[in-house]
């Protein structure tokens, strides 16, 4: 750490930054770990070494290149976990392209945005998965695809989209099929490639991540080969991933989460990437880490407590596991615990971050104490520096609440073509503000304890909704929580609890709140408290507490007092 000087960290780093492409990352894969797994995929019947891996990742590129996408051009990807995600998250970065991905809950509204937004000319896509028909919203969308010539697309709304290419199912009129893509690419497109790799440098834009966008439009996120290999780097290697650890992910690829804390962490330490399935389920996730013997494991805490609810599952011998990843949303103590002792990841840690940042600014260590791994974020990253910093954006000291600033390697280039939302942000300075409320104490370790916005003003008094939430944790028949404000006429904004109750057990709203009297401050006990099956969630299992708000308001009909 640093002579210190407030709240300002700098992460100490063991390893210098990786100065190359993913592509380049690739190739040294195959020169280090040519014939061991890199991926596995048991529901597509795939299992690939590093090899046969980047053999199909350069037919694939090349044949980007055949239909004639150039360098810099965007490409999309609307599909949920597969093989040919991966391909082509590899495939883009080799051919100079930039992979836009689109998270696989959009409809087409969103999806139009999305495309229309950062100009794609080619969108990889799957038919479908469940209640989500993707070729069906495509054909609503482009009505020109089904006439068009395959890869000579015109769509009055998505002028510059040429191709579509079809993962999976039955050939739709107008698309290519995923395979027939790497049938097109010849000699001369390889040896494009080949002079590509020369040429394209490690701060090119690699990656656009759409933000979630709980206000207003969401925003295109621009990250580089710098900002997400290393970020993958640094995040495996503080879990001590080697050639040796095999990576469960149930977490979606469209994130960082999976493409860059997986994908990349196994790249470049060559660890093999594991999908349990397309989409998340607990049963099936529990099944592949036993059959394919995984070291790690990742999840958001909703995933690891689908997991060890599981009726089965006492039967699985998780004996395997060592460490992983839980992030994404707030880990509740008790959940962490159960983690460590109930599914063998003693060396599980906890990280923290936004896509903004490519994604992890903090990140426990495995053999941090219990205590530190379950009450904190951990310690700031290598290379990367933080504050916090007061209302007047002065640093704050030690101990003292404020928002998280971030800077260094892993800060995005901006917004795609919004310099003034990007400006929002990212100071002169070069600093990210998150919009995260944290305390760094006097060892470094962080502690998120809200967001700006879901901070609840009651009455003038500042609550944090995660504390509360951390205390209800500890009522014997409360599985999960969520504490956000409501309007209030008197105080401004007044607390509701939303509940998820355990299997078989009953519990009353004054139970809950008697259960607060003598622990917590009167102000900090919830007004409201309404028991629920399930929160409204992101894909990626972050809670939408707006949502939960504006349902709350609208059927209680709450209204917060005028002002003048």
């Amino acid at each position: 750490m640093t002579d210190r000087i407030g709240s300002y960290v700098c992460g100490v780093a063991d390893a210098p930054l990786l100065g190359e492409t993913i592509g380049q990352s690739l190739d040294l894969a195959v020169r280090r770990w040519a014939n061991r797994e890199a991926l596995v995929s048991p529901s597509h019947n795939v299992r690939w070494t590093w090899t046969e891996f980047a053999e199909r990742v350069d037919a694939l590129a090349a044949g980007f290149l055949a239909l004639g996408l150039e360098r810099g051009a965007r490409i999309g990807i609307w599909s949920l976990n597969r093989p040919e995600w991966t391909l082509t998250q590899f495939a883009a970065a080799r051919a100079g392209l930039i992979l836009v991905t689109i998270n696989p809950a959009y409809r087409l509204s969103e999806l139009e945005f999305a495309l229309a937004k950062v100009g794609c000319s080619a969108i990889v896509t799957a038919t479908a998965f469940k209640t989500s028909n993707y070729m069906e919203m495509l054909n609503t969308l482009i009505p020109e695809l089904a006439r068009s010539k395959p890869g000579e697309l015109h769509a009055a709304k998505l002028p510059k989209l040429r191709a579509v290419i079809q993962v999976g199912g039955p050939a739709c009129p107008g698309t290519i099929p995923f395979e027939e893509v790497s049938r097109m690419g010849g000699d001369r497109h390889r040896e494009q490639i080949v002079a590509l790799g020369k040429t394209l440098q490690f701060d090119d834009a690699v990656n656009i991540q759409f933000t979630s966008g709980t206000t207003g439009s969401p925003k295109g996120v621009t990250l580089t080969h710098h900002n997400i290999l290393n970020n993958g780097y640094f995040t495996g290697r503080a879990m001590r991933l080697t050639e040796n650890d095999r990576i469960c992910v149930p977490v979606p690829l469209y994130h960082c989460f999976g493409m860059v804390m997986a994908n990349l962490a196994s790249v470049t330490l060559g660890a093999t990437m594991v999908y349990p399935g397309e989409g998340f389920d607990p049963l099936v996730t529990l099944q592949t880490i036993e059959q394919e013997k995984c070291t790690t494991l990742y999840g958001v805490p909703t995933m690891f407590i689908a997991e060890l609810d599981h009726p089965n599952f006492k039967k699985f011998d998780l004996s395997s596991l060592r460490t992983g990843i839980m992030a994404g949303a707030p880990c509740p103590i008790e959940i962490m615990k159960r983690v460590n002792s109930e599914m063998n990841m003693h060396e599980v840690t906890i990280a923290y971050g936004m896509t903004e940042t490519s994604p992890v600014s903090f990140q426990s260590a495995t053999d941090d104490p219990l205590e530190r791994r379950v009450s904190t974020v951990g310690r700031i990253h290598p290379h990367v520096e933080v504050k916090v910093v007061d209302l007047d954006g002065k640093v704050a000291p030690r101990g003292e609440r404020g928002e998280l600033c971030t800077r260094g390697y892993s800060i995005m280039l901006g917004y795609w073509d919004e310099p003034e939302k990007t400006a929002d942000v990212l100071d002169t300075s070069g600093w990210m503000h998150t919009g995260d409320i944290a305390v760094i104490d006097d060892e470094g370790y962080c502690n998120i304890v809200g967001r700006i916005k879901d901070m609840v003003i009651r009455g003038g008094e500042n609550l944090y909704p995660r504390e509360i939430e951390e205390f209800l944790f500890r009522h014997p028949k409360i599985q999960d929580v969520q504490i956000f404000g409501v309007a209030d006429d008197r105080y401004g904004e007044e607390l509701c609890a939303w509940v998820r109750i355990k299997s078989g057990e009953a519990l009353t709203a004054d139970e809950v709140r008697a259960f607060c009297q003598g622990q917590i401050a009167h102000n900090k006990i919830p007004r409201y408290v309404e028991f629920v099956e399930e929160f409204p969630m992101t894909v990626t299992g972050k809670v939408q507490k707006f949502l939960m708000r504006e349902a709350v308001e609208k059927r209680l009909g709450l209204k917060a007092a005028k002002t003048a």
